[in-house]
């Protein structure tokens, strides 16, 4: 199998040789931007370590990988807009950089641009391929719906959170993966098995990008850490805390996230030191590890040679402990 670097430097490739200088300049400018601004490009590696896993050639399904790697930005530049994020990847976000009505019609334009990366399959796997993506941009859209929800209910569980995080975050995981399975040819049992991989690594990752928020390095993360105190988001953490704190500690933490006129910064170092307190990094952590053993147990039911899927449990263990 090829390794993930050489794969990821495809896709680097192909992406840098997208110039999109297209006029209106207004609507392709933040598409370059945003593009351009680089990030992990691990879901179109996803695409392409799928058709590796079973020994196919990976050219075809390049225009797949771009199509979701487009789609994948097209949400972050929305939800950017949603959530009132001033940085990405160490940047301004689009809407800030411009203004919100751009951001929003670059954001359709990256979406339909995704289609048309899709449409220049070829062969019998456009049709079953293009089921997958849509329904996947369904349930993505489903899980921002209800992310967006919960910021106004009073009653949310961890089993809710955890369900729209498998729609909003892991749907795409798990579909890359799909999707690469089936432009191989791979059996309709084995793209389930990669499927579910994709989406368990998803939770995962969902749980560790919430546990960065709070305890990661802004520098290294690219994102203003805190964000997700500051604006009241109701990650596992947050839930979490709301679970186990009793008394004094559950008043001071309903305080601070009722409380609309607090200092930011003030309301995100007190939160963080009750989140310390009762060791939500630690039960986050566990928790993480759970889903994680699960898409290794989804891994391991594949059946191809056991070394065609070291590079994607490398992968799963570099996701598990990266800093960003």
């Amino acid at each position: 199998m090829q390794k993930i670097d050489v794969l990821l430097e495809r896709v680097n490739k192909a992406l840098e040789a997208e110039r999109f200088e297209q006029t209106p300049k207004e609507l392709y400018e933040p598409i370059a931007y945003t593009i351009h601004l680089g990030g992990k490009r691990i879901r179109p590696v996803l695409v392409l370590m799928a058709c590796d896993l079973f020994d196919a050639k990976c050219e075809p399904a390049m225009q797949a990988a771009m199509g979701i790697e487009m789609f994948h930005n097209f949400t972050l530049v929305h939800d950017d807009i949603m959530d009132k994020a001033p940085i990405r990847r160490g940047q301004e976000t689009v809407y800030q950089k411009w203004n919100t009505n751009v951001a929003i019609l670059s954001g359709d334009t990256m979406f339909a641009k995704a289609y048309q990366y899709f449409l220049k399959l070829e062969g019998p796997y456009l049709k079953p391929v293009l089921e997958i993506f849509t329904q996947t941009a369904i349930d993505v859209c489903e899980g921002q719906q209800w992310d967006m929800n919960f910021e106004s209910s009073e009653k949310v569980s961890i089993e809710n959170y955890i369900s729209m995080i498998r729609l909003k975050t892991a749907a795409l995981t798990g579909a890359s993966l799909k999707i690469g399975a089936v432009i191989s040819g791979a059996d309709s049992e084995d793209a389930d098995h990669l499927q579910a991989f994709g989406q368990n690594l998803g939770i995962a990752f969902q749980l560790k990008d919430d546990l960065l928020d709070v305890f990661g390095d802004e520098k290294k993360f690219g994102k203003k850490s805190g964000n997700d105190i500051a604006t009241n988001k109701k990650t596992y953490l947050y839930l979490k805390a709301f679970e186990l704190a009793t008394g004094f500690t559950r008043d001071r933490l309903m305080y601070f996230f009722v409380n609309a006129t607090l200092d930011g910064e003030s309301k995100i170092a007190a939160v963080k030191e009750i989140y310390t307190k009762l060791n939500i990094k630690e039960i986050t952590e566990n928790e993480m590890e759970k889903y994680y053993q699960e898409a290794l147990k989804n891994l391991a039911a594949i059946k191809v040679k056991e070394e065609n899927k070291q590079e994607l449990k490398a992968l799963a263990d570099k996701l598990m402990t990266r800093e960003v």
